[in-house]
């Protein structure tokens, strides 16, 4: 076995503190012959700092197409010819996806807007729309509406809403090379904000930008120095008329590589399965990857793209009997 694989043994899983970025490179270099042997360990460390439970999510988008920032992998940037239109969603319609994500078991939804940052409208919207959730379904709810104010910081909390998601998409010496439009530095600030606020942070990124490996293990140092709740890990899906819609897929391999290498790097921390899987891993690697240091799916279709169906990733969880977190009576 690979010297870095018993380095993380000791630190990681004995103690459970966290690989720097330098063995998180190595780690990413494994060969494919240490594959097992590593995932093993990511699922060892998983179920010694997180335990067994698997945390089960669902998405809408209240506010889909017509954003002004330029995010390359993006459909539904407003700058590219990717077919997706602007369209707002009602709050009957946003709760009814409530309901139907609460009845999969799910204990999080998460209302998604495609902007730059929240203006005055979608702050009542998001306003009214939280209230009417709560009002109906048993479920928590999480936000994702861009970059934020103090002020606005402060109305998601007095609204209810426990998490917010906020990615920042790629390591800091790469995001230039996927946006241009705002910079790391202003989402790293949102994600501040939230994290002093009090409400849980969700902060991860997409795989298969074009960054390099060493990039890779750049933003997994970033993430764990951000320390956030949760992560959900992205696997690009190229999309049509966007500048990345001809990137290459990332390897089954290497996803599965960096899932663990990001486990050991944040070994407390949610780990979620995000958009990009079911082309980049399938329904064998999907299987490989809960049990190699994911402890979180999102359930049913993403913004823009289709994902598998509830039912095959509930009885995946059954089968591998791993259960489904129960819903906090604390939040």
């Amino acid at each position: 076995m690979a010297e870095i694989l018993d380095r993380a043994r000791a630190q990681v899983l004995a103690d459970g503190v966290g690989l720097n970025p330098a063995d998180v490179l190595e780690v990413l270099r494994l060969p494919d012959g240490d594959l097992p042997a590593l995932l093993q360990l990511a699922h060892e460390v998983r179920m010694r700092w997180c335990g067994p439970e698997v945390e089960v999510e669902g998405i809408v988008s209240l506010k889909t197409g017509g954003c002004p920032e330029d995010c390359h992998f993006c459909s539904q940037s407003g700058l590219f010819t990717s077919p997706v239109r602007a369209v707002w969603l009602d709050i009957p319609a946003l709760v009814e996806a409530a309901k139907q994500t609460a009845a999969t078991g799910a204990t999080e939804f998460c209302i998604v807007a495609a902007v730059r940052g929240p203006d005055k409208r979608l702050m009542t919207q998001l306003r009214e729309g939280v209230a009417a959730i709560k009002a109906e379904v048993d479920i928590q709810v999480a936000a994702s509406v861009g970059m934020l104010t103090q002020e606005q910081v402060d109305e998601l909390v007095e609204m209810g809403v426990h998490r917010y998601n906020h990615n920042l998409e790629t390591c800091k010496s790469y995001f230039p090379n996927v946006v241009t439009t705002h910079t790391w530095e202003e989402r790293w600030d949102t994600l501040r904000m939230v994290r002093d606020s009090g409400m849980e942070v969700c902060c991860g990124g997409i795989l298969g930008l074009g960054e390099t490996v060493e990039q890779r293990a750049e933003f997994a140092g970033q993430l764990a120095e951000l320390d956030p709740h949760e992560v959900p890990l992205n696997f690009l899906n190229p999309r049509p008329g966007t500048p990345l819609g001809d990137q290459p897929v990332v390897e089954g391999k290497d996803a599965l590589r960096a899932i663990a290498a990001f486990r050991l790097a944040m070994p407390r921390t949610i780990l979620r399965y995000a958009g990009g899987r079911e082309i980049t891993l399938g329904d064998l690697g999907t299987r490989e990857g809960l049990l190699g240091g994911i402890n979180a799916v999102i359930v049913g279709n993403y913004l823009t793209t289709l994902g598998r169906p509830a039912t095959e990733d509930l009885a995946l969880l059954e089968d591998l009997k791993m259960p489904v977190k129960a819903l906090s009576s604390t939040l």
